[in-house]
Parts: structure tokens; sequence; C-alpha cells
């Protein structure tokens, strides 16, 4: 994909994409909340006969690309890296676009069912440990029926995996999973809510987390996309301890290096994996060479609470009513 090919793309399906949606809108144009930053009053201006953008309290706008540079801070080349990987409907142009209906439909939600997607799930290292996070989700496409792996995020949007599939249903956002257990996880320090995340891209890895985990207790925060790393800098404000397991790639290493300049005190944990993309990765490396988790070695272990921290900061209280997976 081009430049001129991503600017195509009409700017309100992007931004539909990130999570954003319009607060005021006609046929001529769309107005949102500032997509950079937080506020109250609609700033953000989109002129749907030109396909541009403007952003009035700063006084600055352009093309897709323009937004997606900005919104992401990274580079033209890594702008198209990421709308290649994205499923625009808009940019299939061989497929016709009926705005007024999606051209797919969601059949049936269930529990994991299909032997396939278990044999699939089973060729990632991943174990029944893991059925509980996740649907089956049966649904129709253009003409086609399909199946596939479902991740659910907090707009009730679907990520979808399967052995010859991959993309996304309804509104798309981030996924958050409370994997509190135990109490002495979170803790009271002056009023605060103290316990940790773990924070993946995707959820395949965040799956491969639990398959692997100890004894972590905090959340999980799966992005499900790059493109949505502001909207998880919002939400890691809520945590004092913040794990990153995130690809070791470009676009990884940039996510990586915006979060730590935000959140100093974040750890990274990608040496675990550094021979490999990323965690499922290595899951499927250690299921191939038969290594056991209880063999692997002290750079290979995940985070858990400090317990000198838990003695530190006073007594247990109930588990938190955060962010909880959607069921």
């Amino acid at each position: 994909m081009n430049c001129k090919q991503f600017n195509s793309i009409s700017l309100e399906e992007v931004l539909l994409s990130l999570g954003h949606l319009p607060t005021k809108q006609n046929e001529k144009e769309a107005w949102y909340l500032n997509p950079f930053a937080i506020e109250s009053q609609s700033s953000f201006k989109l002129d749907k006969r030109i396909n541009a953008w403007y952003l009035h309290s700063e006084g600055i706008g352009g093309s897709n690309t323009d937004f997606m540079m900005k919104y992401l801070n990274t580079s033209v080349s890594e702008v198209l890296d990421w709308a290649q990987k994205q499923n625009f409907s808009s940019f299939h142009q061989h497929q016709q676009i009926i705005k007024s209906a999606p051209n797919y439909r969601i059949d049936e939600i269930m529990d994991l069912q299909n032997p396939n997607l278990k044999k699939y799930l089973q060729g990632r290292g991943l174990s029944p440990k893991i059925y509980d996070y996740i649907k089956e989700v049966r649904f129709t496409l253009g003409d086609k029926k399909l199946y596939a792996i479902g991740f659910e995020n907090l707009s009730g949007g679907f990520e979808l995996r399967n052995s010859f599939y991959k993309g996304s249903l309804l509104k798309k956002d981030i996924s958050i999973i409370n994997l509190n257990s135990n109490e002495h996880n979170v803790l009271n320090l002056q009023g605060e809510k103290i316990k940790g995340v773990a924070v993946f891209e995707g959820f395949i890895d965040a799956l491969s987390f639990i398959e692997m985990k100890r004894s972590f207790g905090g959340d999980i925060l799966v992005m499900n996309s790059i493109a949505l790393l502001s909207k998880s800098m919002e939400h890691l404000k809520n945590y004092p301890d913040i794990n990153l397991f995130l690809d070791n790639d470009t676009a990884g290493n940039k996510c990586k290096s915006e979060i730590i300049k935000s959140f100093p005190k974040a750890k990274d944990h990608s040496a675990i994996y550094s021979n490999h993309k990323d965690l499922n990765e290595f899951l499927i490396h250690r299921m191939k060479n038969n290594v056991s988790n209880k063999t692997e070695k002290q750079s290979e272990k995940f985070p858990e609470q400090d317990k000198q921290q838990v003695r530190n900061h006073g007594h247990e209280i109930k588990k938190s009513n955060g962010f909880k997976r959607k069921r």
C-alpha cells in the first residue's frame, strides 16, 4: 500500500477502526473529540467531501497519512505498514461497499466447541486452560459462512482468528482481563488500589502468558492494535506496576518506548523471548523442544507481586471492581 492508496480510504472508516465515533455529523462533515488528547468539546473536524481533517484546538490537519503519523507518532513507512495489516473495506475496490449495512452478520457466539479451532490453538501451544477467555464466533462474511476464535474487547467487538483468517468484527477496542484471584494482589495505600498489569499487542500472546504464568494475579491489557496505543496508555494510568510483553519488531519497540517514556517504572520483559518475534512464538518453540516450565531459567520467570511491597504497603482489601473481561 502506498500513500495515495491509503489516503483514498475513508478517514471515517479509519477513525471507526480506532474506536472514535463522531459527536455530530451531516453529509458534508463530522466532528469528533480530539483523538490525540482528552477534551470535553469536539474540535476535530472531518471534511467528508475531500476526506481531510483539521484539528482546531491545535491548528493542524491533513490526510490519512498525516493523521496516523501523529496518532502513532511514527514514520510514513511504518504508517503504511500498519495500514496494510488492516482490513479497510474501502481499500478492497473489487468489493461493493454498502455503507447503510455491514457486509457481515454474526450468526452465533458460543463456548469453544469446534475441533478445528481447538486443533489450531493446540498448534499455537495453547491448552484448554485458556478456553474460558475466548468464544467461538460463527458469522457470515459476504456469502461465506465462517467460524473463528473470538476474543472480546471492552466495546463488545471481537478479534477473530483461525488457521486461515485474521480479522475483527464490530467496534475496535482494547481488551482487559482481570486475573485477580488472590486478595493480596490488591492493596489499599492511602485510598488507592495497587495492582499490576501485563500488556500485550495481540490476544494470542496474552493467552500464551496465561498458559505459562505462575502466580500473576493482576490484569491483562491487550491493545488489539498498535493504533490503540494512546487509549491503552490512558488505562495504564490506573496501574502502578506495569509489565510489558510487546513484540520484538519495529512497531513493538516503538510502543515500548512510548509507554516507558510516560511510565518510567514500567518493566520490559521482552528479554525472556529475545530470540523470537513474540511470546507465542517463544511458547511454540518451548513446546516443540519439550521444554518444561518447571525447569525454566530465572530470566524466563514472569512477574508476580513483590512480597516485600505487600508487607510495606499495609493491609489487604477486597478485589478491585475495575475493568473485567466481558462474557
